[in-house]
């Protein structure tokens, strides 16, 4: 794994045809548009992204990221599967379009179901994993007032406090929550271990309205008012 001054930017958008819990998810309107023109249309805005790609075995997919802006990429077959990784999509749209309009430094993959993010964050999260050298990067949000429990092997027990003798919130150790929203990675992490994180990592803290992301019908009605209260949409 070498990282090697940056080049041009790759930000990429895995985003399959089928979904079991919402149908046609990428494509479901939200707040006037489909789904995939937010992040497509945020990625493009970023200062620091130079192409926008959009892998898909859908041809409406393709068809709606191309109206939004960006690069459309035919998802194979085999690697479009519900057990198929992200990494594989991402990889194979980096292998597609390295050669025309790379070389890429750097890819910025992102998630089309996590569409409550600004271009500032991306730019942000960029500035971040140039100063730091970084080879990976995440985006976190900070969960540190929550009280934890689990299930354990006798019931129900507390993570990261004691029932005993409670603590203010304030005290609590401060925890992060991998959203899912975005990562920033240097290719060769992708080409050498198929991984979306490895080598030096980082982190990129993004306020806590944007943790939701799209996974069930109720979380469309969420994420839009979320996207309205703050004037994103």
């Amino acid at each position: 794994m070498t990282r090697v001054t940056p080049g041009r930017t790759l930000a990429v958008i895995a985003a399959r045809g089928g979904s079991k819990g919402i149908p046609n998810k990428n494509l479901i309107d939200l707040c006037g548009k489909p789904l995939i023109a937010w992040t497509v249309m945020q990625a493009a805005a970023a200062r620091g992204v130079d192409v926008v790609a959009v892998s898909s075995d859908s041809d409406q997919i393709l068809a709606a990221a191309e109206a939004a802006g960006a690069v459309g990429v035919r998802r194979p077959e085999d690697i479009s599967g519900d057990l198929a990784s992200s990494e594989s999509a991402w990889l194979h749209a980096l292998e597609q379009l390295d050669g025309k309009l790379g070389p890429f430094g750097r890819v910025v993959a992102l998630q089309a179901t996590s569409p409550i993010r600004e271009s500032s964050d991306i730019e942000q999260a960029l500035a971040t994993f140039e100063r730091e050298e970084l080879d990976s990067l995440l985006s976190v949000c900070e969960v540190e007032d929550y009280f934890n429990w689990r299930i354990g092997a006798d019931g129900p027990e507390p993570i990261n406090y004691d029932f005993r003798n409670r603590r203010m919130r304030q005290q609590i150790e401060k925890r992060y929550l991998e959203n899912g929203s975005f990562y920033v990675l240097i290719p060769s992490l992708l080409r050498e271990q198929s991984n979306r994180l490895g080598g030096k990592i980082g982190m990129h803290l993004m306020e806590r309205h944007k943790m939701f992301q799209i996974d069930r019908p109720e979380d469309i009605k969420l994420c839009a008012a979320i996207m309205r209260s703050y004037g994103y949409a």
